[in-house]
């Protein structure tokens, strides 16, 4: 069970609410959501006129509506008989007849007297058909006569609370919304959209659809200041518009007029009496729609059920306490009872409601979230992923995320090849399968049921419409358990839910703790399989991958020794790397492996070799093209960077983003050039947004010119015989698509092909695809580039008689925020073997400060492997320093002292 805390929100009386509800007949634990009128403000009749007087002159507005006066030259434009009048339906008439009374507008002469016998006995504004008719009882009804609203429009909405105003007393409502809003069939029917509303001139159903370039935003009429709507009518063009939103032919359309539910909310939530019923009556209906879903397939049944969900979000209170406690978990457990098809469906319909609506989406599951665990205690027993309301409102803001990714700036095209290695060793697989062992270890992520009905993923988006970060909750990753998580995720993912399924939620600290642990693991797994190799065949046990190497030939003897695993045995990469220096004495505990890296690094994005090209702008490397060295050099490369992340190590490297896109299997595009080759996105962007005649102005062909490695000039047709074919105003974004396709894409294939085969032959059955967007994989290889010393002060550990309040440990912290940046990063790289932070920041690096000794003019030393400096107590801050910067400034090399 959940410890409960004492809640922080204070939240309002319930007891009382639901009494003062009970006693106005009211469903129990009723929810009710309603919508404002577009045209009506509610109903408010002059007490100065008798009752009888009041409803002569609203039918006769009524019939000069529906009837006409019978005058063919009539110039009254609230008479039928008006040649420029638009006609409107009865049930619109009987509101704007309200409206006409109220701000005594012009009466025709003589009209007809009687209404329409044939008058359908069916209404589609939820109240009974005597009410079309305009009966005493119906222009002033009692509580009693709104008993038979089975279903709700905006418009019985208005009507309704127009009473309860002039009335003083909302009970009629209340219980109108409790058993409205309570019932999973009544909703299904309420708020629907009115085929016919291009004949309304502003009326019942009017500017039902969510307009998507608006972000949604309603088109009402104004409102005068009666509350009614003004004199004029909605114009042709908007009420044309009207029509065409109300009927869409998408498979993913609603039948939902959802504007009139915007308003109608807008216009209930003004009044507090109602926001308890509101509550209540989702409390009530929620177990309802679990059964229907899980026991009924109502979905399947009735495609409309997804109605109520839509309907129940559009909600702007959800996010209070009312809510969040009591109705909020409720229904996000009903969610999680739709299909996925139903789940793509609702996401594909959020995405349309623009960036306002999506982020409030957003942040009221993310305060659900946030509120249940700043309420509960977890620890290793009681974990976070046991909590149903957690899990329920994380899987439903993963719709709202998709919902975020669907809306945003999407490249669903230009993915690259798929170059997983699906070979594998059928004797490695049996070994895991006799160890049981299968299911932890099999390849890859499972698949994402919700990202295959979309048909999207997360790479596919450049720019979501909520940002990445705002999905992160920082709640949930303080409380989750990643060892325990991690189990779910890789074995118990059928009857336990893990994060990692979810990872937006997740950051990249949290997320990397995950990776770990399956790197871990699966070293773990190697060692035992060697060893069962071992035995079996009489030899010695190796359950690390071991590499011996020169200093002077570093590149030569990693080359060969890598090329030989990857050809003889391709899983001894995912063993624990070990290496040692050839003459030098030391054991590797993580820092000699840092400093392998970092040698391997410098000597292969040497210039000298021309393996990579320089930019001096973006101070990144890119591929040479032109490059004469063979595809193995670059797979090495891959196969360094893939060995730094299975053994947590941080790299010095500077890639463009559009490399670690590429990984993550998309292709380089126009936008990518921006990050990669700046002047010549600068130079194309030019060209596509120029005004004039570009074939006489600008002359140039679909032939590219450029440079080899020796600097010699050299030309690439990107059509055949493209040197003849002219670059014009028709066909630039042509030209500028296949620049950009050579650039990043054709001209490199070689080489990157090389360099992300090494990189997947150490991650291919790692979740670092699954897990990781492409910035988050470049800042597992690289680091925070952000050093932030302050953060790093605040979390280092003393040892051997120091603390933080000697006066060494003071002055050297004092040295050290004097430094300039590069001697920053050299402290770092003397201490912990990179001059990159760690994923998170410094603050995540447990380093560690350690006497060695009195004044001496000993140099500090450190411990690269357990992030540890040996400083002795100098007796100065001046010796300090100068002893400090002599051992940062050379500190190449690895010897015993």
């Amino acid at each position: 069970m959940i410890r409960r805390r004492p809640l922080a929100v204070r939240r309002r009386d319930f007891a009382q609410s639901q009494s003062s509800t009970a006693s106005q007949g009211t469903t129990p634990d009723t929810l009710v959501i309603i919508v404002s009128s577009k045209t009506t403000s509610g109903v408010s009749y002059p007490r100065s006129m008798k009752k009888a007087t009041a409803k002569h002159l609203i039918e006769r507005y009524f019939r000069q509506l529906t009837d006409g006066c019978g005058n063919e030259d009539c110039t009254n434009e609230f008479c039928a008989s008006c040649q420029h009048f638009r006609p409107v339906d009865k049930n619109s008439a009987a509101v704007k007849a309200l409206e006409l009374y109220k701000v005594n507008a012009k009466l025709c002469g003589p009209q007809k007297k009687d209404l329409d016998p044939d008058q359908p006995e069916t209404s589609t504004n939820g109240f009974r058909p005597e009410f079309n008719r305009m009966t005493s009882s119906d222009l002033f009804p009692t509580k009693e006569a709104f008993s038979d609203v089975y279903f709700l429009t905006e418009d019985s909405v208005s009507v309704i609370l127009g009473f309860c105003e002039e009335e003083g007393d909302y009970s009629a409502l209340i219980r109108v919304i409790g058993r409205v809003f309570s019932s999973a069939e009544a909703l299904t029917q309420s708020f629907r959209k009115t085929p016919t509303c291009s004949a309304s001139s502003g009326g019942a159903n009017g500017g039902a659809g969510v307009d998507a370039d608006t972000e949604g935003e309603t088109t009402a009429p104004p409102v005068d200041d009666t509350g009614g709507a003004a004199a004029a009518a909605a114009s042709p063009a908007s009420t044309e518009a009207t029509a065409s939103s109300s009927l869409g032919s998408n498979d993913d359309d609603l039948t939902l007029d959802v504007e009139g539910v915007r308003r109608a909310y807008d216009r209930l939530q003004a009044h507090e009496q109602i926001e308890a019923s509101l509550v209540n009556a989702l409390v009530y209906l929620c177990p309802n729609l679990e059964l229907d879903l899980e026991y009924l397939d109502m979905y399947h049944t009735n495609r409309d059920y997804l109605n109520i969900f839509v309907l129940v979000m559009e909600n702007t209170n959800l996010h209070s306490p009312e809510y969040l406690e009591t109705a909020l978990p409720l229904f996000c457990k009903a969610v999680c009872k739709l299909p996925v098809e139903a789940h793509a469906r609702l996401t594909r319909v959020w995405s349309r409601s623009g960036a306002a609506r999506i982020r409030r989406l957003m942040e009221t599951f993310q305060q659900l979230i946030t509120f249940t665990i700043i309420s509960n205690e977890y620890d290793a027993e009681t974990l976070v992923n046991d909590d149903e309301t957690v899990v329920a409102a994380t899987k439903c803001l993963k719709l709202v995320f998709y919902a975020s990714v669907l809306g945003g700036d999407l490249d669903v095209g230009h993915n690259e090849d798929d170059d997983d290695d699906s070979d594998s060793d059928d004797d490695e697989i049996t070994l895991q399968e006799l160890l049981g062992e299968e299911r932890l270890y099999r390849r890859g992520p499972r698949v994402d049921l919700l990202e295959r009905e979309l048909g999207v993923r997360t790479v596919d988006v450049r720019r979501p419409v909520v940002p990445f970060e705002d999905f992160v909750n920082e709640s949930v990753n303080e409380a989750v358990e990643m060892d325990k998580d991690f189990t779910f995720y890789k074995v118990d993912a059928d009857s336990k839910f893990s994060f990692q399924s979810c990872p937006f939620i997740l950051n990249a600290v949290t997320k990397s703790q995950g990776l770990y642990y399956d790197n871990r693991i699966r070293m773990y797994s190697e060692r035992r399989i060697t060893a069962l190799y071992s035995m079996a065949q009489g030899q010695q046990p190796n359950p690390y991958l071991k590499l011996k190497v020169r200093r002077e030939h570093i590149i030569d003897d990693a080359l060969v020794r890598l090329e030989m695993i990857s050809m003889e045995n391709p899983s001894d990469l995912k063993k624990q790397l070990f290496v040692e220096f050839e003459g030098e004495q030391g054991v590797d505990e993580g820092g000699v492996s840092k400093e392998f890296f970092q040698l391997v690094l410098e000597e292969i994005f040497n210039p000298d070799i021309g393996m990579f090209t320089y930019d001096q702008e973006t101070r990144s490397f890119w591929f040479n093209s032109s490059s004469l060295e063979n595809e193995a050099q670059y797979s090495l490369i891959g196969i360094v960077l893939g060995l730094a992340i299975y053994n947590n190590c941080i790299l010095d490297v500077h890639f463009p983003m559009v490399v670690y896109r590429k990984l993550m299997g998309k292709k380089g595009t126009f936008p990518d050039l921006a990050d990669s080759h700046p002047v010549l996105y600068q130079s194309l962007k030019q060209l596509l947004d120029y005004s004039g005649n570009v074939e006489e102005d600008i002359v140039t062909s679909f032939q590219i010119s450029g440079t080899d490695l020796f600097g010699n000039p050299i030309t690439h047709d990107l059509k055949e015989q493209g040197e003849g074919i002219p670059v014009t105003n028709h066909n630039k974004q042509e030209f500028v698509d296949m620049y950009t396709d050579y650039i990043l894409n054709k001209s490199v294939e070689r080489q990157f092909k090389a360099f992300k085969k090494g990189f997947l032959m150490v991650t291919n059955e790692s979740p670092l695809k699954y897990l990781f967007r492409p910035e988050e994989v470049e800042l597992l290889i690289c680091g925070s580039r952000n050093l932030d010393f302050k953060a790093l002060e605040e979390t280092t550990d003393y040892d051997g008689g120091y603390s933080k309040d000697c006066q060494v440990v003071k002055d050297f912290w004092e040295t050290i925020h004097s430094f300039g940046e590069d001697q920053k990063r050299q402290f770092l790289q003397f201490t912990t073997g990179s001059d990159r932070a760690p994923v998170g920041g410094l603050g995540k690096l447990k380093m560690i400060i350690a006497k060695n000794g009195c004044d001496t003019d000993r140099l500090p030393t450190s411990h690269t492997c357990f992030n540890a400096l040996l400083l002795p107590e100098y007796s100065s801050k001046e010796k300090l320093k100068e002893r400090l910067l002599k051992a940062i400034t050379y500190a190449k090399g690895f010897g015993m002292l």
